[in-house]
């Protein structure tokens, strides 16, 4: 179910006297089964963008295709899109609502109609997905939960609707260090298992490198950079016009290469920059 962005514009409050233009002229191709990487420093425009993904928002100009639909066109029904696109918002867990976690999961999958048997099914799958035991929690109160099993629950509540397109804005914010890795492997696994196409944005620059197939970076409402997170995390003055940084892991391997100028390394993880110095010192050895 492959996106298709052409020519996307929102202004908000047009014709006033606030009148601010949060989208300019954005493309994009997101094929199937791709991690979409976003990055972009606050007010670029990231969040808008996402919303305009499942109809939330409706563009001021241009077009937006999934899976060949156009569904900017004023012609498809918006709840049909979002049963193909969920969107997780940042600090979904505010969102929890229910009396237990099997409810509040169910609630997306109620709504569209589907039989006890077939919700069952898709809640149980879906909270066994995020990484979490349906039949210890399934009947526990969510507000019972950590901060992090609340954030998995509530994107548990999403992935029970069969999404063939997730979207997650800042999907470890807020967390503490282990359940900041126990989201980054569930979002891992989601994709994986699912085959999904996924779109995330971070502030966390080695998230982005380790998990995206393609990266943009938004800047004033467009697309400033895009590319492979190779191509992009390449360009590291243009990243600092901006006020963004780059992967912990590659600012080790930059500082590195200053220093040694013999240093080879392109690694973006911090397991790859820890191969490319140990084979470094090792043809180099005396």
């Amino acid at each position: 179910m492959p996106i298709s962005v052409k020519n996307l514009r929102y202004v908000y409050s047009p014709g006033m006297p606030d009148e601010t233009v949060a989208i300019s002229d954005v493309s994009f191709d997101v094929a199937d089964g791709e991690i979409l990487g976003v990055i972009g420093h606050t007010g670029s425009g990231k969040s808008t963008l996402l919303q305009h993904l499942n109809g939330l928002i409706k563009p001021t100009s241009g077009e937006i295709y999934i899976d060949g639909q156009c569904i900017t066109d004023g012609k498809v029904k918006m709840t049909d899109i979002r049963r193909k696109v969920g969107l997780v918002f940042q600090y979904p867990e505010y969102q929890l609502f229910e009396e237990t976690v099997r409810l509040d999961v169910a609630f997306g999958p109620k709504n569209l109609g589907m039989d006890e048997e077939e919700r069952e099914k898709r809640v149980r799958h879906a909270v066994e997905l995020v990484g979490l035991d349906y039949d210890e929690i399934k009947d526990m109160s969510p507000f019972e939960l950590s901060g992090g099993m609340k954030r998995r629950v509530a994107i548990a509540g999403v992935i029970a609707m069969d999404p063939k397109i997730l979207i997650l804005d800042e999907p470890t914010a807020g967390l503490d260090p282990s359940a900041h890795r126990d989201i980054l492997a569930m979002v891992r696994r989601i994709h994986d298992e699912m085959g999904i196409i996924l779109i995330f944005v971070s502030h966390n620059m080695a998230d982005i490198a380790s998990l995206s197939d393609k990266v943009i970076v938004m800047n004033e409402g467009n697309i400033a950079l895009s590319g492979t997170p190779a191509e992009v995390f390449s360009q590291g003055e243009k990243l600092a016009e901006m006020g963004l940084g780059l992967p912990p892991a590659k600012e080790i391997a930059d500082l590195i290469k200053s220093k040694a100028p013999k240093f080879e390394s392109s690694a973006l993880t911090a397991d790859e920059t820890a191969a490319d110095i140990r084979r470094y010192l090792e043809e180099n050895r005396g």
